[in-house]
């Protein structure tokens, strides 16, 4: 569609935005529209979903049938099958006369289900057969009626995971999801936050008989980078407070923040589990500090490497974000290595480039030698296993102690049973 045409919708119904994701919601709706395929359109609370079904229904062939709006979640799951496909006269307590359902009125035209994940499995079951046969049949009856309803869907849920979990039925949601509409959070059309909060104002300025309340700046700034958890409902909702409630008519970030939830304020990233994508945890304090020292140990290593490779005047790849030791330099003057802590100082005919600077600590350093004596790389011994330094604190605590268990599983802080099941364990004599 050209953006005129897009733009011609969005004044038709309402809606404000020149977001690129958005027009993209807007332009399949429109090209859908003719056909009589089901349509599921997904998205955040807020986000204005209940606009696109009447788009869908507007730019069809059955744009003067009936259209109906249903919420599936208001409806109570003891009733829901009564309210979309109708009963008969007797058909349970309280159905003193027969009832059409919304599929039966509907017929010829287009019925919009809000919130469909929350319809029950059963009734899961009676929406298959409408969609793949289009027939249905009333709480009570035996008798099957046929209609001709397009089938417009939509939901905040995470309906692929749903069908993982067994709360939706997968036939259904393929059913439902042939043509697919995601309309994108407000967090994602920052350009338009402010054209929404300028529309609000003005509109709940008329309505209040009041002048609209204007951003500064800095307020703008704040409302651009806010999280908008309940996305546009919720702008409208905070845009009607403050206009209703502010004497002032210019509104400043400060009185702004008055009115935006702390906790989306900021919305800091989450935390990685680890590197490779697999879960690790730790089940103790103690693995946490076993897990320490490997990190602090792996640092050792990597620092002597360092070192030794400067000596020999290898040309050395330094991270300074990796390790956090003190800075040494070098000086190609005086041919010195020092550190401005340590006080070390180590002389080479070999430190010949001019200031070089990398992330060293000498005090961390035992028994630091020039290079011809210095061959072996700590880096290269066997690593130590989380069991055998379990097996080796155990002794430790158990010679301290002169083989008392008591006193050892205080200081190991578990319990004697532990410590004896741990001894039997690792054989420890």
């Amino acid at each position: 569609m050209q953006q005129s045409e897009i733009q011609t919708v969005k004044h038709r119904f309402g809606i404000i935005g020149t977001s690129e994701l958005l027009s993209r919601a807007i332009d399949i709706a429109v090209q859908v529209a003719p056909t009589d395929l089901s349509v599921l359109i997904t998205g955040e609370s807020g986000v204005g979903k209940e606009n696109f079904p009447q788009i869908i229904h507007f730019y069809s062939h059955r744009k003067h049938g009936p259209y109906i709006a249903v919420n599936c979640g208001a409806i109570p799951e003891g009733t829901i099958d009564s309210e979309l496909f109708g009963h008969e006269k007797g058909s349970f307590t309280g159905a003193t006369a027969d009832r059409k359902g919304y599929f039966e009125v509907a017929d010829g035209g287009t019925i919009f289900l809000d919130e469909v994940g929350e319809l029950p499995l059963s009734t899961q079951v009676r929406l298959l057969r409408v969609l793949e046969a289009g027939e249905f049949i009333k709480v009570g009856s035996s008798k099957t009626q046929k209609t001709n309803v397009r089938v417009v869907a939509a939901t905040n849920l995470n309906m692929a995971q749903a069908t993982r979990e067994g709360k939706f039925r997968e036939d259904l949601f393929y059913r439902l999801n042939t043509v697919p509409i995601a309309i994108p959070p407000l967090r994602e059309r920052k350009e338009d936050i402010v054209l929404l909060f300028r529309k609000f104002a003005s509109d709940f300025a008329e309505k209040y008989r009041m002048p609209p309340v204007k951003l500064t700046e800095d307020a703008k700034q704040l409302l651009t980078n806010y999280y908008w958890n309940g996305n546009v409902r919720q702008l409208k909702n905070i845009t009607e407070q403050i206009s209703v409630i502010e004497q002032q008519r210019e509104i400043s970030a400060l009185i702004l923040r008055t009115y935006l939830p702390k906790d989306e304020i900021e919305r800091l990233p989450a935390l990685l589990t680890s590197y490779s994508g697999d879960k690790k945890t730790f089940n103790s304090e103690r693995e946490i500090l076993y897990q320490v020292l490997f990190d602090m140990k792996k640092d050792m290593n990597d620092l002597k490497k360092i070192v030794h490779d400067i000596i020999n005047n290898k040309q050395v790849d330094i991270q300074q974000d990796d390790m956090n030791f003190q800075p040494v330099f070098i000086n190609k003057n005086d041919n010195l290595y020092s550190t401005p802590t340590s006080g070390i100082e180590i002389k080479s005919e070999k430190a010949n480039r001019e200031n070089i600077q990398f992330t060293a600590n000498m005090d961390d350093i035992e028994d630091f030698q020039e290079a011809d004596e210095y061959n072996v790389l700590e880096s290269d011994s066997k690593p130590t296993s989380l069991s055998d330094m379990e097996r080796q604190m155990i002794k430790d605590s158990l010679e301290k102690y002169s083989g008392k268990r008591k006193l050892a599983a205080k200081e190991l802080k578990i319990s004697e049973r532990t410590l004896y099941r741990k001894i039997k364990e690792y054989g420890i004599e």
